[in-house]
């Protein structure tokens, strides 16, 4: 039993220590009590306490992040009670549907029949992209095999040539991360390179046409190409019109997870990670879809996600859908 006449100085800082984590003075003194101090004694010690101490800042935010990284933790417990049930792939659902169940949700799922009426999927090989817009100046990330920090490095990546002489490359370097024409890249905003946008539908229901040219995206790049473990601002329906991409998908509240460094980047490798390096990786719920041509995969803001081409692949991306799709990423919506 305690000594009732004092407290040990490691107790005043569990005191201390509990009043910036928040916990009631009441909890503090019964715990106390229960440990063998006099009732009386806590209380003066636990008051006495609190008026020395004033909650700075720093205390205060840092126990609203572990209110929210306990939060995470639950979502997490609660994802993974569904057990191993992967991204639904789904035929003939309904815009209401999609809304209601995937997009309202922060849910992935894989949508089957979109781009059945896509002559894109019959069209848009190399050779086609190069005799329609071959002689169009592109913008092309190189120079990224040498660089481990391609993603966020993007700025000095960036070269530009005719699109007839990145389909050459393309179709004669095999397998390579060298070289990508990413979302960044604009690439349909170039010249005549929009006129490809008459072989593709835009999704009725679910986006919207007049809110288009600038949130239409061209990918198109070599088997090989890697976008490392990342996540997006906003919710993105990703379309496979050549090739295949194997494609990572972690959910968005497992952030505490992944080890967010900086951005909307993580520092783990996602092929290959270093456990002793990243310990926590070893509990996220991952989810890989093998996306063919013709499938289109719901993106959910905030889900991380890691991309592979496993061939010669192109794919568009859309973010102008009906529903509203802007967030706010830095809090200041909710500050006063």
């Amino acid at each position: 039993m305690a000594n009732s006449c004092d407290i040990p100085p490691d107790w005043m800082s569990w005191i201390t220590e509990n009043q910036r984590l928040g916990v009631p003075d009441t909890t503090i003194i019964k715990i106390m009590v229960d440990n063998g101090f006099d009732a009386a004694m806590a209380q003066e010690k636990v008051a006495r306490s609190g008026n020395r101490w004033t909650p700075s800042i720093s205390d205060l935010m840092a126990r609203k992040l572990n209110k929210l990284e306990s939060l995470m933790i639950i979502y997490s417990k609660l994802w993974q009670c569904r057990g191993t049930v992967g991204v639904d792939r789904v035929s003939g659902l309904s815009c209401e549907a999609f809304f209601r169940w995937y997009y309202s949700t922060n849910t992935p799922v894989v949508l089957l029949d979109l781009m059945s009426n896509w002559s894109a999927l019959q069209r848009w090989t190399p050779q086609y992209l190069k005799a329609r817009c071959g002689h169009e100046i592109v913008e092309v990330m190189t120079g990224r095999n040498a660089d481990p920090q391609y993603e966020m490095n993007c700025e000095f990546h960036k070269t530009h040539m005719p699109l007839a002489q990145y389909i050459d490359n393309v179709e004669s370097i095999g397998e390579t991360n060298d070289f990508y024409i990413v979302a960044n890249n604009h690439s349909l905003d170039t010249g005549n390179m929009g006129q490809l946008l008459d072989d593709i539908q835009f999704f009725d229901g679910i986006l919207d046409p007049r809110n288009a040219r600038q949130k239409v995206f061209l990918w198109f790049g070599p088997a090989g190409t890697v976008t490392p473990l990342h996540h997006e601002t906003m919710n993105v329906l990703f379309a496979q019109v050549l090739g295949r991409k194997l494609i990572t998908l972690i959910p968005s509240f497992e952030t505490n997870l992944v080890y967010n460094h900086v951005g909307v980047y993580s520092e783990v490798d996602c092929e290959a990670p270093d456990y002793n390096r990243h310990p926590l990786f070893r509990n996220v719920s991952r989810l890989e879809v093998l996306l063919e041509p013709g499938e289109v995969l719901f993106i959910p803001v905030g889900w991380w996600h890691h991309v592979r081409s496993l061939d010669i692949s192109i794919s568009v991306s859309f973010t102008n859908f009906l529903a509203s799709n802007d967030y706010d990423w830095d809090g200041s919506a909710y500050r006063p």
